[in-house]
């Protein structure tokens, strides 16, 4: 465990989660997006258009997918898991029909028409029309950076869940929406470059207003976000 920050109500850590998953306590949901292990930017996807471009081949983090240790350990310390690239682990997790869908409003790019997440809760299918502009708009600091209003958009399935685990923080995304939503966060990240990222914008985001101050959040609205 290489650091620990306390910034509002995240605790962030530097360091491997498998190896800090076993020091942390229960937490009410596991909301994150893992590697997915595809191996793309060293696969040639290095354009500007693939969303590729400024990183190159400094992926090394996407080259393999994390073990089937760290999905047990994600599944036996919370209540209930929101992971996306659901389809690359399928192996991993069991059959949902909860699956949650990020339609990102363009077809036949160069990259996927749509992300899809599992979800552990027997609840229907849903999706989310959240198109690729809108998304840049949060700023692109990692290569697979999910947009603000997509976590946000996955926290409100989880009404009841205070304590929120992002075992592969990345750049801080699902942190910067638990602090916009009032919810306690916890964050993971091995990477100190994205660590670092990640500090910054969960920080950014507890300077400003809060969304709700009072009351448990509910799903964003599509027109709350501009859609």
């Amino acid at each position: 465990m290489g650091r620990i920050e306390h910034i509002g109500d995240a605790t962030l850590y530097l360091g491997d989660c498998l190896e800090i998953l076993p020091t942390l306590g229960k937490v009410d949901a596991v909301v994150t997006d893992p590697p997915y292990g595809i191996d793309y930017g060293r696969g040639g996807g290095f354009s500007a258009t693939h969303g590729w471009g400024p990183w190159r081949e400094n992926v090394g983090w996407d080259s393999t997918r994390p073990c089937r240790e760290v999905f047990d350990s994600m599944r036996a310390i919370s209540k209930e898991q929101i992971i996306w690239g659901g389809n690359y682990f399928s192996d991993y997790l069991p059959p949902s029909m909860g699956y949650l869908v990020w339609d990102k409003g363009q077809r036949n790019f160069s990259l996927a028409d749509c992300e899809l997440a599992w979800r552990s809760e027997r609840k229907a299918a849903r999706v989310f029309n959240f198109s690729r502009g809108a998304a840049m708009q949060d700023g692109k600091e990692h290569p697979t950076q999910k947009p603000v209003a997509v976590m946000q958009w996955c926290l409100g399935f989880l009404p009841t869940a205070e304590t929120i685990l992002d075992p592969f923080m990345g750049s801080g995304t699902t942190g910067v929406a638990c602090a916009n939503l009032g919810r306690r966060f916890i964050g993971i990240e091995i990477e100190p470059k994205y660590f670092d990222i990640a500090c910054r914008r969960i920080e950014l985001a507890y300077q400003q207003p809060r969304l709700f101050e009072d009351e448990k959040p509910a799903a964003p609205k599509p027109q709350e976000l501009g859609i």
